[in-house]
């Protein structure tokens, strides 16, 4: 399955975060609401996009963004990985990576000469009526935080 593209309607889905509550897209209707996968919560590069991303928190709050860390780890996974890295965003678990599938970020990943399939690191930036008005399918971990606010503005 291919990326969704910029003007289409983000699928609504509603994930168990860190906690185990469970979180619904369409809750933050009216809001922009950045949706990013990541491959595994606790790895070093997933670990600095995240720090990024908490480091970058005041920035999203004031332009009123919600941040939604998706990966296929369980939620207890991730309860310890946002206690690690003190981390101030809601992180959800999406197992059997049907959300993934549903926003074409899950699909065949190549490492070291393997092929297996995964999440393809990306982010979706998802305006107040639930329309996606950005797709980055090329994610740069270090740097992330900083160009989706330079996308939102």
């Amino acid at each position: 399955m291919s990326f969704l593209k910029v003007g289409d309607q983000a699928p609504d889905f509603a994930l168990k975060n860190q906690n185990g509550e469970v979180v619904q897209l369409s809750d933050y209707r009216g809001k922009t609401v950045v949706v990013y996968f990541y491959p595994k919560a606790m790895t070093p590069g997933c670990t600095t996009q995240a720090c990024g991303l908490r480091d970058a928190n005041e920035d999203y709050l004031t332009r009123d963004v919600v941040v939604l860390g998706l990966s296929p780890d369980p939620y207890s996974r991730l309860k310890r990985f946002e206690e690690k890295h003190d981390l101030n965003f809601n992180l959800l678990s999406d197992e059997d990576h049907s959300v993934a599938d549903a926003y074409g970020a899950w699909g065949l990943k190549k490492f070291m000469g393997r092929e297996f399939m995964g999440i393809l690191r990306s982010t979706f930036v998802i305006d107040a009526s639930g329309t996606i008005s950005h797709v980055m399918s090329k994610v740069n971990t270090k740097s992330h935080h900083d160009d989706v606010l330079g996308v939102i503005g």
